[in-house]
């Protein structure tokens, strides 16, 4: 069984595809790879989708030379960038993958979106049927019955869903609302929360007064409601003061009571640093529900241009 760590670390940054704005470098990249892996966080998530390739082949060169068990590398098939026309589009695009990065195998492997998913989950499990080193298999972005259809398309072929990766955070709560996470706990499937910090909304780091720097996608959604980020980051900032840490490891420590494996974005050593410390809090029942009781009350709606409410 594979031994996964509490909190995965996310490349998706590493694409330099303009999400964020700005740019990354690999020499500016390697000191955060190195901390990270210092610390025993060595689960790492990217996909090709990610500046095509860039984000892989980054992560690449910083696994090249290490012992094959001493990381786990999790990524994903993007219907959007497989040549779909294909008969062999997904055995395609995951040998490409794999030579890109110079591997044997892939630890986690996903369904990226649902954009003609059940057609891709029949390919990855006639892909994977009787192979050696399976990935654990999961599916992202889908909601509750699209979870479990492809379960059901996995045990088919006499595989199983072990996975599941969805915008997750103390302002968008659907994939709870909506009975994701129940049915992951009930069938030993892990859920994967990404966006956990809502990319930096709930940082402690913006409000009205510092907005997030314009010209990038993120600051199209949180900026106009930074008024309301101020309330619930107040909340976030009294419990950081209680137990020693910074506001950005509260919205994590949560997600891990929650029962999630948080992934976080890192482009800074200190991020990194922060994440470890995140790891080692433990929030209790009665301060996961005020939390939970204040973001409400904010009533946000922070799903992006490619998810849905997970009804």
């Amino acid at each position: 069984m594979t031994k996964l760590p509490k909190i995965a670390l996310g490349a998706w940054a590493w694409g330099n595809d303009g999400t964020f704005g700005g740019s990354l470098t690999a020499d500016s990249l390697k000191p955060i790879f190195d901390t990270a892996m210092a610390n025993g966080l060595n689960l790492w998530d990217t996909a090709y989708a990610y500046g095509m390739g860039t984000s892989e082949k980054v992560l690449a060169g910083f696994l090249k030379g290490l012992p094959r068990e001493s990381y786990l590398v999790s990524d994903k098939f993007t219907p959007q960038c497989a040549d779909t026309s294909s008969p062999t589009a997904m055995a395609d695009m995951i040998e490409m993958q794999l030579k890109l990065m110079e591997l044997d195998h892939f630890d986690v492997y996903w369904i990226h979106n649902v954009w003609d998913a059940p057609k891709w989950t029949e390919e990855l499990a006639k892909y994977f049927e009787g192979k050696d080193n399976v990935p654990l298999l999961g599916v992202s972005n889908h909601n509750l019955a699209e979870i479990k259809q492809a379960n059901e398309i996995l045990k088919s072929h006499g595989l199983k869903l072990s996975a599941v990766q969805n915008h997750f955070s103390l302002i968008n709560r659907s994939s709870e609302d909506s009975g994701i996470l129940e049915y992951c706990r009930e069938n030993g499937i892990t859920f994967y929360a990404y966006m956990v910090l809502e990319q930096g909304a709930l940082s402690g780091k913006y409000d009205t007064k510092h907005p997030m720097p314009e010209g990038s996608a993120r600051a199209e959604t949180y900026n106009p409601v930074l008024d309301k980020l101020e309330v619930l980051n107040a909340e976030l900032k009294k419990l950081a003061d209680k137990y020693g840490v910074g506001p950005a490891q509260i919205p994590v420590a949560w997600a891990i009571a929650k029962g999630t494996l948080p992934i976080i974005g890192v482009t800074k050593e200190n991020q990194v640093l922060d994440v470890v410390k995140a790891a080692n809090v433990t929030l209790t029942a009665e301060e996961t529900a005020e939390l939970e009781k204040v973001a409400n009350s904010l009533e946000l709606n922070v799903i992006r241009f490619w998810e849905k409410e997970m009804k």
